[in-house]
């Protein structure tokens, strides 16, 4: 990279504008400290840019827009700061874009209000096309009030880049998506469903540490956080034939707990697969997940979250800490991270209105 474009470390802060929020907030990360300084926002560039997400290489960042009207926008991180908006937010065809991630040279996102997934094709500058392709969900489930029909919520690619695994919450299942030859559109491989009632949200993929043999050395284990009863459902992955196979489950606040209805949100991983950490909305906790004691993962301890309704957990790059983006208390907390136990040590917060979700770009080259 030519002297002076080398970009530090920085973390990019989603939420909601409907609510006050900034855009997205671009925070310089100090990387001995964790501290985030803020540096700017995009203000009205985007509405509702609730959840980020980094092209693969770098260089380019990507957001929805969650409005009824649905939309998808793509930000330049190769020039000056702050991020430069290529073009305009594009329609994504469908209402409540949620999540999205990009994969096999698309974005896609998890609409929840439509229930269905879109694939929207990218440009040469990194910048999104405006053609998208939907693909419906159908389906219910036994929760009146939230599964009247499907709600799209996750979408994840596969580490292979063959698969897309999508959650939704409105049917208690897990769709699959095969990627190979799908240039155009979005070709549905099979929908796996969960114990009923759960409401997926979102999910992960961690190597198996258990369990791999010369036969199947594909095997990996996914989990998938559950909004609706406070539960991890934890999965077998075969990337070969993109099953995948529901094992168990694990609560995520303790047994007998009373107080808030809880509505857990987002589930991240530590680097070396040793443990799992999810943010519970309504205990306004953070749940530690062991990820080796057990055939299935144990929750081990549940720690203040630093502020109220945590809507997303990430974890920079290098491991080490976690970052709650609590969205009705206004701020983004961080944590310094025990490595012998997991346990979340609070170390300090950004004000951040309405923050919705957290990013981290790492330097380049």
């Amino acid at each position: 990279m030519a002297e002076g474009t080398q970009r530090r470390t920085r973390a990019y802060i989603g939420s909601f504008t409907s609510a006050g929020g900034r855009g997205i907030t671009t925070a310089a990360l100090d990387t001995a400290t964790g501290a985030l300084t803020p540096l700017h926002h995009t203000e009205g560039a985007v509405t509702d840019p609730s959840f980020l997400a980094l092209a693969p290489a770098g260089g380019t960042l990507y957001a929805v827009s969650e409005s009824d009207q649905g939309g998808a926008a793509a930000f330049s991180l190769r020039h000056a700061e702050p991020p430069e908006l290529l073009g305009s937010t594009v329609s994504v065809d469908a209402a409540g874009p949620t999540h999205l991630s990009v994969a096999d040279g698309r974005l896609f996102t998890a609409n929840y209000t439509s229930g269905s997934v879109t694939a929207l094709p990218l440009g040469a500058d990194g910048g999104l096309e405006p053609a998208p392709v939907t693909h419906q969900h159908h389906g219910s489930g036994p929760v009146a009030d939230r599964q009247e029909g499907p709600h799209a919520h996750a979408v994840v690619p596969g580490p292979s880049g063959q698969w897309l695994l999508v959650t939704d919450l409105g049917t208690d299942s897990v769709w699959i998506y095969d990627l190979r030859g799908t240039s155009f559109g979005l070709r549905l491989h099979r929908e796996v469903p969960l114990r009923a009632g759960t409401g997926p949200r979102h999910l992960a993929f961690a190597a198996e540490a258990r369990g791999r043999t010369a036969e199947s050395p594909e095997a990996e284990r996914v989990y998938v956080v559950n909004e609706l009863d406070s539960t991890v459902t934890t999965c077998r992955w075969h990337s070969r034939t993109g099953e995948l196979e529901p094992l168990g489950e694990t609560r995520v606040v303790p047994s007998g707990r009373t107080g808030p209805a809880n509505y857990p949100s987002a589930l991240v991983l530590s680097p070396d697969g040793r443990f799992a950490w999810v943010a519970n909305r309504g205990d306004d906790s953070i749940a530690v997940l062991d990820l080796t004691a057990d055939e299935l993962p144990v929750l081990t301890a549940t720690v203040p979250c630093g502020g109220h309704w945590p809507r997303d957990l990430a974890a920079p790059p290098a491991g080490g800490r976690l970052y709650a983006a609590n969205e009705r208390s206004g701020d983004v907390t961080w944590f310094d991270v025990d490595p012998e136990t997991g346990m979340p040590h609070r170390e300090g917060s950004l004000p951040a209105p309405a923050a919705s979700c957290v990013v981290f770009d790492v330097p380049l080259d």
